[in-house]
């Protein structure tokens, strides 16, 4: 049996695990991302728990076919990348430093919302589909495209940035790409409180929302949607709009199997996808307006089974 390494490096902890190349998760772990002097300790880190994990599993190095991994950051085909800023990185050549601490284990990089929407692909929502577009709605808005149970990269290792799609160019404020009017600033987390801040600021309707004040929550928006907050259900139909007519856009481009959509919004569940799919359906091409959106179902493991999947493939 050979084995690989799923990894997926975030802000403030990098999730690590271990594959059978059958894709049996046998362990699941985590360390701290230590971002500090530029993130210098990141890639020794990781390969310091790799290798203390095969000690511990007493794996040798010509057992192990490699590691995946995902970065919250466009990749591109020879493993760098640019101004990781929320890991402290510049200019870095991800594959070759990470290769020459692992005693030249193979490995394989990818942009996080990529390597996710893989796994999502492989064991989750989209299960038994090789063609998948998949949005995360948290913070911010991110996504992943499969096409042939293929991760599109595209030419920048941007491919699949579907939260920095233009969906609103009357918009004034400025995203943090420095464009304006992006999926990001209407349907991520963020973007529905401002969405909802700005709603109650220009009408009357009673709302529970309103003791909130400053404290609203995009959970707190759907809480609401689900007690019949009319407010709440006007925030959410606007919401709605903006995510179902950019997907219909996507699939016009990819034509998928099947819309999964995850990230900590989507735990609203049912409800949201109802909402979108209103929409989804009236924008779509007429080939597309069957495709199924559906939640994702991993959680926070899609980026490892990604990432394992990269190196199976």
């Amino acid at each position: 049996m050979k084995y690989c390494f799923g990894i997926d490096i975030g802000g403030t902890t990098v999730k690590m695990g271990l594959f059978q190349e059958d894709g049996e998760l046998l362990d699941k772990w985590e360390i701290k991302t230590r971002t500090e002097n530029q993130g210098e300790a990141i890639l020794p880190d990781i390969a310091q728990a790799v290798k203390a994990k095969m000690a511990e599993k007493k794996l040798v190095k010509e057992q192990i076919i490699g590691l995946g991994m995902g970065l919250p950051a466009p990749v591109t085909e020879d493993g760098i990348v640019q101004n990781t800023a929320n890991l402290g990185w510049g200019y870095k050549e991800v594959t070759r430093e990470l290769e020459e601490l692992l005693d030249g284990m193979k490995v394989i990089p990818g942009n996080d919302a990529n390597v996710a929407a893989l796994g999502e692909m492989w064991k989750g929502g989209g299960k038994g589909h090789k063609n998948v577009i998949m949005v995360t709605l948290g913070t911010g808005v991110g996504g992943g495209i499969i096409v042939d149970g293929k991760i599109v990269a595209g030419a920048h290792g941007a491919g699949g940035e579907v939260g920095h799609a233009c969906v609103e160019p009357e918009e004034e404020a400025v995203c943090n790409c420095g464009n304006h009017g992006c999926l990001e600033q209407m349907t991520s987390a963020t973007g529905i409180v401002r969405l909802a801040k700005k709603y109650l600021a220009s009408h009357d309707t009673p709302s529970s929302l309103r003791e909130r004040g400053e404290s609203i929550s995009a959970k707190a928006v759907f809480d609401a949607l689900k007690e019949g907050d009319a407010a709440a259900e006007a925030i959410v139909q606007e919401f709605s709009e903006y995510l179902g007519r950019a997907l219909a856009v996507f699939a016009c481009v990819v034509d998928p199997e099947v819309i999964v959509v995850g990230g900590g919004v989507s735990k609203a569940g049912q409800i949201l996808i109802d909402g979108v799919a209103k929409y989804y359906r009236e924008a779509a091409f007429i080939a597309c307006k069957d495709t199924p959106i559906v939640l994702a179902s991993l959680g926070n493991d899609a980026g490892i089974y990604g990432a394992a999947k990269m190196l199976i493939d």
